[in-house]
């Protein structure tokens, strides 16, 4: 029984958005009350552990929210100046193709953000860049949160593993290297068919014939951009260690992108545009904005990103300047939510809007029309989030209690380990992609679970490496179905209660992922190491 109440927190959310297609304002808040009523019922936690974590998730909103507010309001803002029909015109001097502009815009653009800032950003930057270059929100909503995954692992300089496996008891900067060097091998086998999956998914539920076929033609260019990045990837690994891993190898794969589909090589000789949404037209008129100044404001958030991350001093100052964090809310030791302003994705999205204004020499009263816009664009959001996030905190919460039992995380993982131990290898990265389901961060997925992985491995006897890759590849797969993600991805195309829509449609592709990842895992733990 106590499994069936620690997993609660799937079932619930799974049934609710998937099943019955409720919002999420609507599902999520149901979702939260099931939850709480058993954490309080059967795992004994008290109010004030349950109220401090309510606190919580609602203070973390906050921080999601922000980001958004500044993907918004830069993209927003990118429109009211020009810059958006300018960089829509270059894509078409690129590729006029859809299938090869979300490999482009979500799949390797995204990885960029991912690398620099982490924590959901890419999707939310990604998203409205597709609105924006003519694509239909739940088509953009759908492929910006699948194709942010295979990078996840090496996101925020490289934060899901040496913050993610930190509590692990062999943790130290040469293992984070080794574990970066199997992840990207491991991934060589399933990141690579990423590409194509994005195209698959874009022309069977956006093409007019729902057909796999349009996608075939696409197979040998995916695969080549797939193989570009995991295998740059690999390089990166072995030769410069695991930080900047998704920031080189998305580069790599950029600019081999951009050279060959300009050439036409290995792409199909038809243009797909099947996904546009209606009304949408590409202007004629030739901007006569440079190329460099429409992309400019996101180089300024790429460059800001890194700078605040590698740069000590300014690391320093960012996440002290202005703190927001609350710490042990209403006394409850643990239990608190980080907001360092400054150095939060929000802030330095946010700062390169206001520079757009000037670097594209319009008034500042852009930037105040596209906040505004951006505003009224969240006004659901914060809803979902909130009962999202006030879920996810009673769950992990769920340790600080009466009954004396383990977190309901814990509990399902240990519970999994002792009944499926001896495959343990292929259930490694769907306990990763269980953590980031609920709750929605592939580093406290790593963090939660990689102590029990290590057990589990030394126990089993299996390679410890290959079992804590498989969770750190499962969690960044777990971005595709993640509520929280989902919901703020939704947000940001404008789609505000479709998020059930777009789980069912990124689930497949997070199970095969998972299901690759832990066959080849299996495979090489067994009979190559």
């Amino acid at each position: 029984m106590y499994l069936l109440i620690a997993l609660s927190a799937i079932i619930a959310p799974f049934i609710f958005l998937v099943l019955l297609r409720f919002p999420a304002t609507k599902g999520m808040t149901w979702s939260a009350l099931i939850v709480i009523l058993f954490a309080i019922t059967v795992w004994g936690m008290e109010g004030e552990v349950i109220l401090s974590s309510i606190f919580q998730g609602t203070h973390k909103t906050l921080t999601i929210l922000w980001i958004l507010f500044g993907a918004l309001v830069l993209l927003n803002t990118l429109r009211n100046t020009g810059a958006v029909d300018r960089i829509n015109q270059g894509f078409q001097s690129i590729s006029a193709d859809m299938r090869v502009q979300v490999i482009i815009v979500a799949f390797l653009f995204g990885a960029l953000i991912e690398g620099a800032a982490g924590f959901g950003t890419p999707a939310m930057v990604t998203g409205p860049l597709l609105v924006a270059l003519g694509f239909r929100p739940l088509a953009a909503a759908t492929i910006a949160v699948v194709a942010d995954s295979a990078s996840v692992a090496f996101g925020a300089v490289g934060t899901p593993i040496a913050v993610g496996l930190s509590n692990v008891p062999i943790a130290n900067a040469t293992f984070y290297d080794e574990i970066g060097i199997m992840v990207t091998t491991l991934d060589l086998f399933a990141g690579t068919f990423i590409p194509f999956v994005l195209v698959i998914l874009l022309t069977i539920f956006f093409g007019k014939n729902k057909s796999i076929k349009q996608a075939l033609p696409m197979l040998p260019w995916s695969l080549l951009i797939g193989l570009s990045y995991t295998g740059s990837a690999l390089f990166y690994a072995v030769v410069f260690g695991q930080e900047f891993v998704a920031i080189l190898a998305s580069l790599t794969a950029l600019v081999i992108a951009t050279l060959t589909a300009k050439k036409g090589w290995l792409l199909p000789k038809d243009t797909w545009r099947e996904a546009v949404r209606e009304g949408f037209v590409v202007k004629e008129k030739k901007s006569e904005m440079g190329i460099i100044a429409a992309w400019a404001p996101y180089v300024v958030v790429v460059v800001l990103l890194l700078m605040t991350r590698i740069i000590p001093w300014l690391t320093e100052f960012t996440q002290s300047a202005i703190d927001l964090s609350w710490t042990n809310i209403l006394g409850v030791e643990g239990v608190s939510s980080t907001w360092e302003f400054l150095y939060s994705p929000g802030t330095i999205l946010a700062v390169a809007a206001v520079l757009s204004v000037f670097l594209h020499k319009k008034s500042f009263h852009t930037f105040v029309n596209a906040s505004k816009e951006s505003l009224s664009t969240m006004k659901t959001t914060s809803i979902s989030l909130i009962a999202t996030l006030a879920m996810v905190h009673v769950f992990t919460n769920s340790g600080i209690n009466l009954n004396e039992l383990a977190s309901m995380p814990q509990y399902i993982a240990e519970s999994l380990a002792n009944s499926l131990g001896f495959i343990w290898l292929i259930v490694a990265p769907f306990l990763g992609e269980l953590g980031s389901f609920i709750t929605g961060s592939a580093t406290v997925s790593t963090l939660t679970f990689s102590p029990i992985q290590y057990s589990v491995a030394n126990q089993i006897g299996l390679d410890v490496n290959a079992v804590l890759a498989a969770q750190v590849i499962g969690a960044g797969a777990g971005n595709m179905i993640c509520v929280h993600n989902v919901v703020a991805a939704s947000a940001v195309v404008g789609l505000s209660g479709k998020e059930g829509d777009i789980i069912r449609k990124t689930l497949l592709p997070a199970i095969l992922y998972g299901l690759i990842v832990g066959i080849v895992g299996f495979i090489i733990a067994h009979f190559f190491l």
